[in-house]
C-alpha cells in the first residue's frame, strides 16, 4: 500500500506543477471512514481542480460538518446519537431553507467540510443524482442525461483522475475519460476496478 499511495501522490504534485488538471471523484465513505478532512487539506492546497459526486458525499459531508456525525454516528467514538439516523435529512433541508450550499456558507450556516472547501477555492463541482437520494441537495442534477453531459464539459482537459469508493460514479466518468488520462481506483469491492477496467 504504502508504495501505491506514493505513487499517488507524486502524481498529484507532478499534475499540480504542470499545471495540469486533477479530477477526484468521491463517495460518501470519504466521510464514513473519517477521510473528509484529508481531502479538504487536497483542495485547500491546490491538488483538486474537480469534484465529482453525488448526493450522499455532499449530504454526508455537510452533516459531519453541521453535527458531528455521519449516518448519525461520531466517527471518533463508533457510537449512534439519540436521533442520529436523522441527522442527514436536517442537514438537507437546513441547506434548502438557506438556499443551497454557496448561500449556506455565505450565511455562515456551514463553516467546514468538503464542499465548504470546494466553494470557498473555487473549486468546480457537479453532484449527479440517482433515484434513491435523499433530499436531495439543491445542487444535486437529478436528470442522469443532463449530469452526463455536465460531467463530459466539465472532464475536458483532465490529465489525472482519483476514483474514491463510488461504484457508479467511477464507471460513469470513466466511460467519459480518454483513454490517455491517468486513472487510480480505490475501492473496496474489487468488482469496481475489474469494471473499469473492462472499459478500457
Amino acid at each position: 500500500k504504502g508504495v501505491a499511495i506514493r505513487q499517488i501522490a507524486e502524481q498529484l504534485h507532478k499534475t499540480r506543477q504542470q499545471g495540469k488538471k486533477t479530477v477526484i471523484v468521491g463517495g460518501p465513505a470519504i466521510v464514513h471512514t473519517g477521510s473528509g478532512p484529508h481531502l479538504c487539506h487536497l483542495i485547500r492546497e491546490g491538488y483538486v481542480d474537480l469534484l465529482l459526486a453525488g448526493n450522499a458525499l455532499a449530504t454526508h459531508d455537510i452533516e459531519q460538518s453541521m453535527y458531528g456525525t455521519s449516518l448519525g454516528v461520531h466517527l471518533d467514538r463508533g457510537d449512534v446519537v439519540a436521533a442520529g439516523p436523522e441527522h442527514p435529512l436536517r442537514a438537507i433541508n437546513r441547506i434548502r431553507r438557506a438556499g443551497g450550499i454557496a448561500a449556506a456558507i455565505e450565511s455562515g450556516l456551514l463553516t467546514s467540510g468538503v464542499m465548504y472547501e470546494c466553494v470557498k477555492n473555487d473549486v468546480e463541482f457537479l453532484l449527479a443524482g440517482s433515484i434513491r437520494d435523499d433530499g436531495p441537495l439543491p445542487e444535486v442534477v437529478t436528470d442522469a442525461l443532463d449530469a452526463q453531459r455536465q460531467m463530459r464539459t466539465l472532464l475536458g482537459g483532465a490529465s489525472f483522475c482519483l476514483m474514491i469508493a463510488t461504484t457508479l460514479h467511477s464507471i460513469a466518468v470513466g466511460n467519459l475519460l480518454p483513454d490517455w488520462v491517468k486513472v487510480v481506483c480505490v475501492d473496496s469491492n474489487p468488482s469496481t476496478v475489474m469494471k473499469l477496467a473492462d472499459r478500457g
